[in-house]
This record gives C-alpha cells, structure tokens and sequence, in this order.
C-alpha cells in the first residue's frame, strides 16, 4: 500500500487564497494525481500557521502575516471532498496546552507534527535564519533542532514527525556539524521510539538543496532499530508532486527492512504492507 498524507492544497507563496484552492476541482485534481501515482489513500495536512485560530496558539510576526484562515471551514471541506483530514502543526515549546486543544476540537484523521522554528528563528526561512541567530554555529543549531525534535515527539501531540531531520535543509548552502551527526540523532530517535509516534519518510527533501530523502539514512536506521514506525509521504504543494519519487523513497525503506506504513483514521493507526 502507498500514501500520501502530508500534502498541500495550494502553494506557500503569497496571494494563495483559500477559496482559490479549496474547491472540489482542485481537490479532485490531487486526486487524479494520487491515482496516477498507486497511491491508495490520500491527505491534506495545510499549515497550521494559514489558520486564524493558531493564533490562540502562538503570535511570532510570521504567523501573524498568514493566520487568515478558517480550520473549522478547512476540515469541513476536506471531509465534504473525501480526503483524509489532517493538518501539519508546529511544536512550539511552551504551548503545548494550548496545541492540545485547538487539535482536540477538530475531528483530524491524524496530526503532523513538525519543527520549523526554534525558540523565535525558522530552520528553513532567511527571514528569520537560525543560523544568524546562532552566530553561523551549526552545532549549536543542530543542537537545538534535535531538542526540539525530541520534544515534540515526547509531547504527546502528534501522530507523525514531519521531514524529522529538515535542519539539513540548506545542504552545502549551510555547514552541518562538526560532530558526528549521531550526537544528535540518538537521543531525538529514544524520544521517538519512547513516545511510538510515526516518522516521516519525505520525498521532499529532493527538491530542496539537500537534494535527499527526509531522513537520511544513518537517521532511519536507528529508527528502525529502535522498533520506530514509519509513513511516507511527499509534502507537495503542486497536483504533480504528489507520490514524487516514491520508487526512490519505496527502495529506500525496504533497503532498511522497512515492511509496513502507518495508516491513520480518526487518528487511531494501523500498519498496512509497504509497496
């Protein structure tokens, strides 16, 4: 079986209205992707900083700028479309109260968890670049994405991590650490496995400066030797990424013994085969 549960109606840029891309063609477009590409079930997970009432959540200026939109008009219509209802939600430490309720009303098939900030800085935006923030020291940003990592899979407020290691991001355009990188992942991989929450396996990454699976390799092995479970996923935000490069993805997983993917509904998971 194949899914695709972390997916995007429309794009990130700016003039992107929702009542542009949340309508039942643009809907059936994505899915007429899906279907192109085998995959069986398909969800949306929007950002959660597109939705007014994240604001009850957090106010960092950015969140300020996109907060517009209704997420209770947003799971309607993805019910009334017949897609899986999800939504891709930061961790943002201290407010863990107030994520647990804003997702407790809503009626998700499954919530993606993701780490984009930390503390006020974005790991994959210039605007708000951590890397400054951290003085260009990239152990020290490793460092914080990995706690933070770790955090938001001890939280309890999520289903699956999304893209577990974007702090790669930049690729060269960014130096990775000077320790090895299993400094960092180990204890994030003993949070995620004590917490059993899903991890991501993204094919975005390939389209980004990386240019490789979110995660990489030497990060999935140690998931899956900690008994970790996994979805796979392509984090489009175009009809023609969806399902991109899964037979990479695909490969790559049952390289590492992978056999199964995490099937949501309700936000209650099943295992199904993998392939």
């Amino acid at each position: 079986m194949l899914t695709d549960y972390h997916v995007h109606l429309r794009p990130d840029e700016d003039d992107t209205p929702p009542e542009r891309y949340f309508t039942a063609a643009n809907a059936d477009r994505y899915r007429a992707a899906a279907d192109d590409a085998g995959i069986a079930e398909l969800g949306i997970a929007e950002h959660v900083h597109r939705f007014a009432q994240a604001l009850e959540v957090w106010r960092h200026p950015f969140w300020v700028e996109q907060a517009v939109d209704d997420l209770d008009a947003y799971c309607e219509f993805l019910a009334s479309a017949r897609l899986k209802v999800g939504i891709e939600a930061d961790y943002i430490a201290g407010a863990e109260d107030r994520i647990a309720e804003l997702l407790a009303a809503r009626p998700f098939d499954y919530v993606v968890g993701s780490v984009h900030f930390v503390g006020e800085s974005a790991v994959d935006q210039d605007r708000w670049d951590v890397w400054e923030a951290e003085g260009h020291d990239p152990d020290r940003v490793w460092g914080r994405y990995f706690e933070q990592l770790a955090a938001a899979a001890g939280s309890g407020l999520f289903d699956i991590l999304a893209h577990p290691d974007l702090v790669k991001v930049w690729g060269a355009g960014r130096p990775g650490p000077e320790r090895d990188p299993r400094h960092y992942w180990e204890p994030a991989v003993e949070a995620i496995a004590a917490a059993g929450i899903a991890v991501e396996v993204s094919t975005a990454g390939l389209r980004k400066p990386v240019a490789e699976l979110y995660p990489s390799a030497g990060f999935a092995r140690l998931c899956v030797e900690a008994g970790v479970p996994f979805t796979l996923s392509s984090d489009a935000h175009l009809p023609e990424h969806v399902g991109y490069a899964y037979d990479e993805a695909v490969g790559f997983m049952t390289g590492l013994g992978i056999e199964s993917i995490c099937v949501f509904s309700g936000r209650e998971r099943t295992l199904e085969p993998l392939g």
